[in-house]
Parts: C-alpha cells; sequence; structure tokens
C-alpha cells in the first residue's frame, strides 16, 4: 500500500526568482507579497523557473487593479494550442489596505511599484514580492558599488 502523507515529489524545486537590477536602481522604502492571477500553462512554467521579471513593473490600469506588465513566462513545452501568450499583462491580488497604499504612494512624484522576487509559496501558489521605490541618482549609485566592493575586500581580508 502506498502512503501518501509522507509522498514528497522528487523534481520538486524551489523556484526563486530574482530581480537583481531593482535594488541597483531603486531604494526599496516598503515590500508587500502579491499573488498573482496566471493561467493554467502559466504556473507550470514557473514551477519550472523558466520566468524573467528584470524588465517587468507595476502599473494601475484601467478598473482600478494593478497589473504586472512585461513579465516574460516562456511557454510551456507540454503545452497545446491552450498554450499562455509570455508577455501579457497579469493582475496582482492585494488586500484593499495593501491596494490603497500603494495607489495613494504611486500617484505621488517619485515613486513606483517594482517587481522584486518571484516565488512558490508553501502552499503551491505563484507569489509576487513587490516594492514601493524611489529611484536612484547616479552619485547614490556610486556609493552603493562602493560599498559593495568594500564588503568584498573585507571578506577576502577576513578568509586570509
Amino acid at each position: 500500500m502506498f502512503d501518501t502523507s509522507t509522498y514528497q515529489p522528487q523534481n520538486k524545486m524551489n523556484v526563486n526568482i530574482r530581480n537583481k537590477k531593482a535594488y541597483f536602481e531603486y531604494n526599496i522604502l516598503d515590500k508587500f507579497v502579491a499573488g498573482i492571477q496566471f493561467l493554467g500553462t502559466e504556473i507550470k512554467s514557473v514551477r519550472e523557473g523558466k520566468a524573467n521579471i528584470n524588465d517587468a513593473f507595476c502599473a494601475f490600469l484601467g478598473n482600478n487593479q494593478l497589473f504586472i506588465r512585461n513579465m516574460h513566462i516562456a511557454e510551456y513545452s507540454h503545452g497545446s494550442f491552450y498554450n499562455h501568450e509570455s508577455k501579457r499583462d497579469r493582475v496582482l491580488l492585494l488586500t484593499k489596505k495593501e491596494f490603497k497604499k500603494l495607489k495613494d504612494k504611486s500617484e505621488e512624484k517619485g515613486y513606483t511599484i517594482v517587481p522584486l522576487a518571484l516565488f512558490i509559496s508553501e502552499r503551491g501558489f505563484a507569489k509576487l514580492e513587490i516594492g514601493l521605490a524611489q529611484g536612484k541618482k547616479t552619485f547614490d549609485k556610486r556609493d552603493t558599488i562602493k560599498d559593495r566592493e568594500s564588503k568584498i575586500e573585507l571578506n577576502r581580508a577576513m578568509k586570509q
């Protein structure tokens, strides 16, 4: 007899897709975790790790919904004619309180909403970590590079 309570799939992969460019380009002020409204083949591709959020951004469109735009999810390899478009707009799911806070702040000058990470929750749902961000100036970017290089040199010195 096969015991299903202890069964763990062999190919269960921990999907964790990050947007490293966002931390360099923006100061992240606040973070939120949002659900994403996917089609059937999209979630299968995300579980395979075939998604890219580097060029993606979030925007309020139409009937007061928050969308993620320009997020690339590769077509599912075993999909038929039901496959999805790779760069369509996808609805983000937030609580009313979070939604109102993001909408109010994004309407102010200088604030934007950027995707930071895409991951699969413990329950198997795809979640997107988004951040309320403010753009960095070039001198701030130089400071970030300087800090990163000093940390690397410090780590090298500690190892020796």
